[in-house]
């Protein structure tokens, strides 16, 4: 559980899901709290591939990325990603989202502990 947190309902408007400005494979989802909004993820859904010399080659997804994307839709009950816009969610967040969760459901994902608390 997290302390000092706040819970909201949340709609997501719009997701993306590629590559951002460093060529980090990532997702974000946008929210609409009905007052404001706010992104949740930005979590590197891939990692860093090296050479033998420890040069960059390329980077590679992740298993745990690709459970993460899998347990963003199981946790908000949708069969695909281009299901998500339009879905109702709860928000848990203190300075970013920590957590979001189903609307009805007892059904929560928290992103850090995902990654195991990194």
């Amino acid at each position: 559980m997290i302390e000092d947190y706040k819970e909201q309902n949340a709609r997501i408007t719009k997701t993306m899901l590629g590559k951002e400005d460093h060529g980090i494979f990532t997702f974000m989802l946008h929210l609409n709290y009905g007052d404001g909004g706010q992104g949740a993820g930005g979590w590197a859904l891939d990692d860093a591939v090296l050479d033998g010399g420890g040069k960059f080659v390329r980077r590679a997804g992740t298993a745990e990325g690709m459970a993460l994307i899998i347990r963003i839709l199981e946790t908000l009950e949708v069969k695909t990603w281009e299901d998500l816009p339009g879905t109702f969610c709860r928000v848990r967040a203190s300075m970013g989202v920590e957590e979001i969760g189903h609307p009805l459901k007892n059904q929560w994902l928290n992103f850090r502990d995902h990654f195991g608390g990194s």
